[in-house]
């Protein structure tokens, strides 16, 4: 096992958060690729098709962020133990989240098949693509718990600073999902053609795939050999399961009220038209595929805190943190450049519908305005995800996404029925608010470790 070594310059740390995140930059461009193709092969089956994969990803998304934050408290944890040279200590951590995730995949399949016609019906999705839209989640459900069992594996590699097999099978899923939906979708093959319900079956098939291939590696490869995983019975350990549960629940809850404020809006969206919907799919699936780069960069800066703060470097993981908001900052400014010079040629990528066309360019426009904030608000999340301080955190999201960011949107989509570059009005403050008040907790949070 190596040793955390801190840096002495702003390049030099950059390049180490480079390092870290550029593996996790292709994974999550690949998932973001992965979205992509969902979107363009179901635009091609008409604006009904490509409402439901937008509505019915939305749902899918809710459920896996409540996986996703939990799993993820796994990274700052392994991090920690492998910066203070305790790599055992890792394993344990793993083996219980195993156990966590197949009840909680498990439950979370079965919730969906239950609760998803109900959900969209009470809500009012337009009943033009609601049957389309409760067919695509209950297929996609399918795959919840080999992604949850996929993120137990990932965030300890994570931890130890090991990201380039979640590079690998991030590529792998993405060649594999494109496929399938090409077989299931449009009946290629002898298959039948099963449309939008092909797309939810190819995404669940490529999670078990990739499950079944990153847990392998983990389990045949010498790098993993010192924590230990599989060296003895998985006992159910409730101090372990307790910590997990602690740290990963504010930050569940976390990326649940920014993912859930986009899927909410996504749903708003589903109660107007087909065009509507379909345009913002467009512009929230290409602005989340930008995204992708300054979650990894998010996502190394905490493996880089977790490294400092284990070897008791204070100084250095403070350090981290500055450098990896700024990286992250700087990026979408670059992205908000690159939307306001060739929006229009994005959106033909996706549609030649004329009119989801002038909505979709409408809406980019106001992605544009908000990528800063949405750039330092996730470096900020990532930097005190690596100090373990996930409450405040998780509060300030709440306030800035559901007490700011949804009531300006809900007024605009339903209440006064405006145009939908209002209802997106509510992502520009709700990002730039949390952007504000996580940066300024995490300058208080640092400061205090060199207290």
């Amino acid at each position: 096992m190596t040793t955390f070594a801190p840096s002495k310059n702003w390049r030099q740390e950059a390049r180490a958060l480079l390092r870290l995140a550029g593996p996790l930059v292709i994974n999550n461009l690949a998932i973001a690729g992965m979205q992509f193709a969902d979107a363009v092969m179901a635009g091609r089956l008409g604006a009904e098709a490509l409402a439901a994969v937008a509505v019915g990803g939305s749902v899918w998304f809710l459920g896996f962020t409540v996986m996703l934050g939990l799993m993820m408290a796994i990274s700052p944890i392994a991090a920690r133990h492998f910066g203070a040279g305790n790599p055992s200590l890792i394993g344990a951590y793993t083996r219980q989240g195993l156990w966590l995730s197949v009840v909680l995949g498990v439950s979370i399949l079965v919730l969906a098949q239950l609760l998803v016609e109900p959900a969209l019906r009470f809500v009012g999705i337009a009943s033009e693509f609601r049957d389309l839209t409760v067919a695509y989640v209950r297929a996609i459900m399918f795959g919840a718990p080999a992604i949850c069992a996929f993120l137990v594996f990932r965030f300890t590699s994570e931890g130890i600073g090991h990201t380039r097999p979640i590079m690998y099978t991030s590529l792998l899923a993405l060649a594999c999902n494109v496929f399938l939906n090409y077989v299931l979708m449009f009946g290629h093959f002898g298959a039948p053609v099963l449309g939008v319900v092909g797309c939810g079956l190819a995404s669940a098939i490529t999670m078990w795939l990739i499950m079944i291939v990153l847990g392998t590696y983990v389990c045949l490869h010498p790098k993993y050999r010192p924590l230990q995983i599989f060296a003895r019975a998985a006992v159910s350990r409730i101090s372990i399961l307790k910590e997990i549960f602690s740290l990963g629940t504010p930050i569940a809850l976390m990326i649940t009220a920014e993912a859930g404020l986009f899927s909410a809006v996504s749903i708003l969206m589903g109660t107007r038209s087909a065009e509507i919907t379909a345009a913002h799919q467009i512009a929230i699936n290409f602005a989340g595929t930008m995204f992708m780069i300054p979650l990894a960069l998010s996502s190394a800066a905490t493996i880089r805190i977790g490294h400092a703060l284990g070897a008791t470097n204070p100084l250095a993981a403070r350090f981290s943190g500055v450098i990896g908001i700024l990286m992250c900052g700087f990026f979408m400014a670059c992205t908000a450049l690159f939307l306001l010079v060739f929006r229009n040629a994005v959106v033909s990528l996706y549609t030649n519908d004329p009119a989801v066309q002038a909505i979709a360019i409408s809406l980019l426009l106001m992605a544009a305005v908000f990528q800063i904030g949405d750039g330092v608000q996730i470096g900020a999340t990532g930097v005190l995800r690596g100090y373990k301080d996930t409450r405040v955190p998780m509060a300030i999201n709440i306030f800035s996404y559901w007490f700011l960011a949804f009531p300006l949107a809900y007024l605009a989509a339903i209440t006064y029925r405006l145009p939908p570059q209002y209802v997106w009005a509510g992502f520009v403050l709700g990002l730039s608010v949390a952007a504000i008040l996580l940066t300024v907790r995490y300058l208080r949070v640092s400061r205090q470790h060199l207290a």
